[in-house]
């Protein structure tokens, strides 16, 4: 599979960094991993502080696998022993083709602990401290509060399928973790959209994009669905239900837990 071949690539090709651990986290931890279309989000940690040597091996080892098949969609943070008690702070990170610097929020760091996958090394309960529900709660709502809320006010952002699946998909997923004390994958938190009141036409689009086996194949025939590709007046729709739901539902949300 392309998905195995490329971890074992990158893990062989990790080894002069001499990693203490490499986990994954996300989909691919969680059993919601759909090959080509989710990414494949990892967490290395390295033996040493991470300076500008260890900045250019990075970015030496991202580039030789690029052109190996999923190679865009793996992400990987790269941390010391030292610095991995701290929450809120910035971690070189390869995403997207380059690199940049990102917390290892709670929510992560508690998929870490409930089901991580370790593909080499020690085990994230050796390394990683526990995250509070106190402080997994006091984020989530922060999240929802502080970056989605505004982002519901930029109109422009709800035409892309990124923003439309992750907005929706992450209000879910934290209302159960607020209202439960736990976290469900993409596919769950999509489920649990519909007797959230999200609109139908919204949901079934996501559905068919996430997980139909083809997006233009019919799942039940296997031959061409007759789908049209989604025109200016559908991703307008799209966007104005979208915010129309997330923008009341977030408030609420904040207003309960926060």
């Amino acid at each position: 599979m392309p998905t195995a071949s490329l971890l074992e690539r990158f893990l062989d090709a990790l080894s002069p960094l001499r990693p203490r651990a490499l986990w994954a986290h996300g989909s691919l931890a969680g059993g919601d991993y759909r090959e080509g279309r989710s990414d494949l989000d990892l967490i290395a940690v390295l033996p040493q502080p991470v300076g500008p040597r260890t900045v250019r091996q990075v970015v030496r080892l991202h580039r030789r696998l690029r052109a190996e098949p999923l190679a865009a969609k793996l992400h990987c943070s790269y941390l010391a022993p030292a610095v991995l008690g701290d929450p809120d702070r910035s971690h070189l990170t390869w995403a997207h083709g380059r690199v940049t610097r990102r917390p290892v929020t709670p929510v992560t760091r508690r998929e870490l602990h409930d089901f991580g996958r370790v593909l080499h090394g020690e085990p994230p309960g050796g390394l990683l401290p526990p995250v509070a529900d106190e402080q997994l709660h006091a984020f989530v709502v922060r999240d929802q509060r502080d970056y989605w809320r505004p982002a519901v006010d930029r109109a422009r952002l709800w035409q892309q399928d990124v923003w439309v699946d992750l907005g929706l998909l992450t209000f879910a997923r934290a209302t159960v973790t607020l209202r439960d004390g736990r976290l469900v994958s993409k596919r769950e938190a999509l489920a649990e959209l519909s007797s959230l009141g999200a609109p139908a036409e919204v949901l079934a689009d996501i559905g068919r994009r996430r997980y139909d086996t083809d997006p233009d194949t019919d799942p039940d025939t296997g031959t061409d669905s007759g789908r049209a590709p989604a025109t200016g007046h559908w991703l307008a729709r799209r966007a104005d239900l979208t915010r129309g739901f997330l923008g009341p539902a977030i408030d609420a949300l904040v207003t309960t837990y926060g």
